[in-house]
């Protein structure tokens, strides 16, 4: 098996198990308002289905991917506001069934990319395993914000490192997000996965250093918890300041979490 296909095999798993926690739900429940204001669990998988719909038409047909995207080079969230209108006259079970049809469709159309090809995405061409890398770390998120909803957990496993991977890769996004100059110099990453094994990257001499559990950095870096509630911790001045904008996504930052909205593991 590639690196991309168990990537991509993680990708499936993840949203199987959130598919697997709204598929019974009374279709009142799809209107449940999530953490994320003025989003309900239905716009949450529309916006999932809308992003699986670009990753499998940014892999399958680059110019149709450029005329979907053009409107959101110039504005981000009336894109994405635009985006879950198109979706908002369908019952649960025909958006449910649109999200598994693009889930599908991502997964097989990033699969065919060649090795050594980009595919287009919004800013500059990836390769197909870090935009698959996105997707995991799309489903986590908004997946969080239904979890939430609901007062749920999610399990949470190995493809974890795909997201503390593409986190530690995107980690000047949240200064550029902010319209701030991204420091010089690397981090070092110190994350405890699932089972305990360590994810680390950056230099082992760096004097900007950030720790934690993978479950907690990735709920971090997707701004679904706030930093007085999980449990990661900085060493020095600019990894500190770090842990206020991380965020693993492009665009506006938005407003976040607030301290103790979801009490969590806190470091000592």
């Amino acid at each position: 098996m590639s690196e991309l296909d168990a990537v991509l095999g993680d990708l499936a798993s993840d949203g199987d198990q959130l598919d697997s926690l709204v598929a019974g739900l009374e279709p009142a429940q799809w209107q449940l308002p999530t953490p994320a204001p003025g989003w309900t669990i239905a716009d949450q998988i529309a916006h999932l289905t809308f992003v699986f719909r670009l990753a499998a038409t940014a892999a399958t047909d680059a110019e149709a991917f450029q005329a979907m995207t053009k409107d959101a080079q110039h504005n981000f969230d009336g894109a994405v506001n635009a985006a879950l209108k198109a979706f908002a006259d369908d019952t649960p079970g025909t958006l449910l069934a649109k999200w598994r049809a693009q889930r599908a469709a991502a997964v097989t159309g990033l699969a065919s990319v060649p090795p050594d090809r980009t595919v287009p995405w919004l800013v500059n061409p990836l390769p197909p395993i870090v935009l698959a890398c996105a997707g995991i770390m799309e489903q986590f998120a908004h997946g969080q914000d239904i979890a939430d909803a609901l007062g749920v957990p999610l399990q949470r496993g190995a493809s974890l490192q795909h997201l503390v991977v593409f986190a530690v890769l995107t980690k000047d996004f949240g200064y550029l997000s902010r319209g701030l100059t991204p420091p010089p110099g690397e981090f070092r990453f110190e994350i405890t996965g699932p089972a305990g094994e360590l994810w680390a990257y950056g230099p082992e001499d760096a004097d900007q250093r950030v720790s934690g559990l993978a479950e907690d950095f990735c709920l971090l870096v997707t701004r679904r918890r706030h930093r007085a509630d999980v449990a990661v911790t900085a060493v020095g001045e600019e990894a500190d300041r770090w842990l206020d904008i991380a965020q693993a996504y492009r665009g506006p930052a938005g407003a976040g979490r607030r301290p103790g909205q979801f009490p969590g593991r806190h470091a000592a």
